[in-house]
């Protein structure tokens, strides 16, 4: 991995992991929210690319510098454009509620067998996944009981990725980057090929593993030293500093880069 400051490449899009990538201790500070505003300004797209629920991500699409979002690790996306809210979702409204039952049915299971862990803060305005916080607004569980939600999601034919607060599980074959793809070729017009060479991302944890490893122009914050045990496909960069001040440590190196 190489430091931030060695990038050397133009961007028109920067996909970006929210929770300890743009925030310290759960707050966006003012030096990251800045960032935000200088890339827009110098007409670069951010895009935020979270496992945070359907209910956040209406709000940073209408008030955040952004130009959407891709929520609940790859659910769906949001883009507030033209005075509209665009919402696309991989699933159709029937598949959803079958997927949500199932999910409840895992929610009492997971709760049960994992002392100390318990229901995201926001799982009530979720839509499409299910989020277990295990050190968000809990004493942080060790290791090997967050790997036994995981197992518990996947014993039940579900997906399960590992943020730096919460287990979110879903049923279905989408992801951060499936979702994020489909983003760039249905309102930007920029296919998964051309994405490469146009976009890059910043995330912190092991549910961002697959924007590392098909992004070249890949960063993340210092404290990804958290899981780089947990991380095969390793980001390109890595920032100096941790949290909201490594993001803009790299939204500094991508605008100095900007043609």
């Amino acid at each position: 991995m190489k430091n931030t400051l060695e990038f050397s490449h133009s961007l028109k899009f920067l996909l970006t992991d929210i929770d300890d990538t743009l925030t310290d201790e759960g707050l966006l500070g003012a030096e990251a929210y800045e960032a935000l505003w200088s890339l827009r300004h110098a007409g670069i797209h951010v895009i935020p690319v979270t496992g945070r629920p359907a209910g956040w991500c209406e709000m940073i699409a209408r008030v955040w510098p952004v130009s959407g979002i891709v929520g609940e690790n790859g659910g769906f996306y949001f883009r507030y454009h033209d005075r509209k809210m665009h919402r696309h979702f991989f699933f159709d409204e029937k598949t959803q509620k079958e997927n949500r039952l199932k999910l409840e049915q895992l929610q009492s299971q997971i709760l049960n067998q994992v002392p100390g862990c318990d229901l995201a803060s926001d799982q009530f305005c979720r839509l499409m996944d299910l989020a277990i916080d295990f050190c968000e607004d809990v004493n942080p569980l060790p290791k090997d009981q967050v790997q036994k939600i995981v197992e518990i999601f996947n014993q039940a034919g579900a997906q399960a990725k590992v943020s730096s607060i919460h287990v979110n599980g879903w049923f279905g074959s989408y992801d951060k980057l499936t979702m994020s793809l489909r983003f760039l070729e249905r309102e930007f017009n920029v296919i998964a090929s051309e994405a490469k060479n146009l976009c890059g991302f910043s995330g912190d944890s092991p549910n961002d593993e697959p924007m590392f490893a098909y992004f070249p122009h890949s960063f993340a914050v210092a404290n990804i030293q958290n899981f780089i045990d947990q991380i095969s496909n390793k980001p390109t960069y890595v920032s100096r500093q941790r949290g909201g001040l490594g993001f803009t440590e790299i939204a500094s190196a991508i605008l100095k880069n900007k043609n």
